[in-house]
């Protein structure tokens, strides 16, 4: 059986306690129409029960409508329960804080995001928390700088998902990211100079790619970035045009 959220009597009618209730029920759909509900008509007294439902859905459909029914309550009061789970232990809890934070956009969050969620163990979490910091960061170069460099930290992690996600994530920071990439690149990780590396030629030429991004990026790094600037030498007398 699916977790249910537990009811506080004293704080719910009985409409709001039918719907925390089907926020737990068996069937997805069933799930999924009472967070359609919730968000309707939307009624404080379901706050924690769809903070707490977020922890455990399984169904991704169903968690996104929580999370909209969420920003259909009182902001005030959903970023004071909202940030309490971005410490939470269950890393579902943490990575939905965030993205609820996301859907409500207030920039003023910013300051209270753990630094420790960009470098989560968990990768959805981490993914989700470097799309949220970048975007809810302030607009003054210092302060994106210095995000930059605690983003690069993680070049070279995961698998192509997730670095693809990191690379979005410095690409929207501006051309803040330069610098921070261009150390990157020297360093002697291979994994790590290579993500760097591809992150910049997206930087400069987002048509590119991420794929192709990346096996010039391999080339930058084997050849160095003097010699895989060079034009490839034309063919010698010796070797001819090769065929009409």
């Amino acid at each position: 059986m699916q977790e249910v959220v537990p009811i506080d009597p004293t704080r719910t009618t009985p409409h709001t306690a039918r719907l925390a209730v089907a926020l737990g029920a068996d069937d997805p759909s069933v799930r999924l129409k009472a967070a359609l509900a919730a968000g309707s008509s939307p009624d404080p007294g379901l706050l924690d029960a769809l903070v707490e439902r977020c922890a455990v859905e399984p169904d991704f459909f169903v968690r996104d409508m929580l999370s909209w029914a969420l920003t259909r309550l009182p902001s005030g009061p959903v970023l004071a329960r909202v940030r309490r789970e971005l410490d939470a232990d269950r890393a579902q809890a943490r990575a939905q804080a965030l993205h609820t934070l996301s859907k409500i956009g207030d920039r003023g969050a910013w300051t209270w995001i753990p630094r420790p969620l960009l470098h989560d163990p968990d990768d959805e979490v981490a993914r989700t928390a470097w799309r949220v910091t970048v975007a809810l960061a302030p607009d003054d170069e210092e302060t994106r700088a210095d995000l930059a460099g605690e983003l690069v930290r993680q070049l070279g992690r995961g698998d192509r998902a997730v670095r693809l996600s990191l690379s979005r994530a410095l690409i929207d920071l501006g051309d803040v990211t330069r610098t921070a990439l261009e150390r990157a690149a020297a360093d002697p990780d291979p994994a790590v100079a290579t993500h760097a590396a591809a992150t910049e030629v997206l930087r400069q030429r987002p048509e590119t790619g991420f794929d192709a991004a990346v096996d010039e990026a391999r080339r930058i790094v084997a050849l160095g970035p003097e010699r895989a600037a060079r034009p490839a030498p034309a063919p010698t007398a010796a070797q001819g045009a090769g065929p009409c």
